[in-house]
């Protein structure tokens, strides 16, 4: 996946949880719509590259802001903070059959409700078997394991528990979790920050759930950004001490 037209500004401040202020060229203080809800704290520094794109009809949107946040710079890395664009980058995944468990599947209907929650998307295989799949998108990494989440959510444990059902409904499902830090190497549930979501991640992989902490490359030239699919982290458990 290719994002285009960006530009490169210096991060400043945070004045609420869904916008950033940042400094463009001119020195002129602008802000701009952050679509991810984490804490971020070790991405969001002052004076840190930012990567913004402009909104061209934000007015018609009755948008506050005229630019969105795509991606901040972070030891010389480039991290996707949109998660706007995480669905889209799935979807070319499984159009390109890049993860070998899913090569055999299609997207066949996005934003799919089952039990109580709405799951971004159901595939089919050739033979018309179902695979429900959600998506998360990880930004945290310290040293070289990437965490997730960086903040609690019960809405991503109602996620994991959803598709703990399916899977005892006798249907399949897994989980993708976009690893967005080009230093990772492997995946860790953040037991520290949400140890219930943990839980149930830890339930789901004993549950037969398909558990892809999907590692996504990075870079930046001529104003766009590159995201490209590298591989599979294993995951590891450290309750348990045990690496998958």
């Amino acid at each position: 996946m290719k994002i285009k037209e960006l530009i490169m500004v210096k991060y400043q401040s945070r004045p609420n949880r869904f916008t950033i202020e940042f400094m463009n060229d001119k020195k002129e203080k602008e802000l701009a719509h952050l679509h991810d809800p984490g804490r971020l704290k070790e991405l969001l520094i002052k004076n840190t590259d930012v990567l913004v794109k402009y909104v061209p009809d934000y007015s018609e949107k009755n948008r506050k802001t005229k630019y969105d946040v795509i991606a901040i710079k972070f030891q010389n890395n480039w991290v996707l903070l949109n998660s706007g664009y995480h669905n889209m980058l799935v979807s070319e995944l499984i159009e390109k059959h890049s993860i070998e468990e899913l090569k055999e599947y299609q997207v066949f209907k996005p934003e799919y409700t089952y039990g109580n929650s709405r799951l971004d998307f159901l595939l089919k295989d050739n033979e018309d078997n179902d695979m429900f799949l959600e998506v998360k998108g990880c930004t945290l990494v310290v040293d070289s394991e990437a965490k997730f989440p960086d903040a609690p959510t019960t809405r991503g444990k109602k996620h994991v528990d959803e598709l703990i059902n399916i899977k005892h409904d006798g249907l399949n499902s897994s989980i993708i979790i976009l690893v967005l830090q080009n230093n990772a190497k492997t995946f860790t549930p953040n037991y520290e920050t949400d140890p219930q979501f943990s839980k149930s991640l830890k339930e789901a992989y004993d549950s037969n759930v398909k558990i892809f902490p999907t590692h996504i490359r990075t870079s930046y030239a001529n104003n766009e950004l590159k995201l490209e699919y590298d591989k599979i982290l294993p995951i590891t458990f450290r309750k348990n001490k045990k690496t998958i």
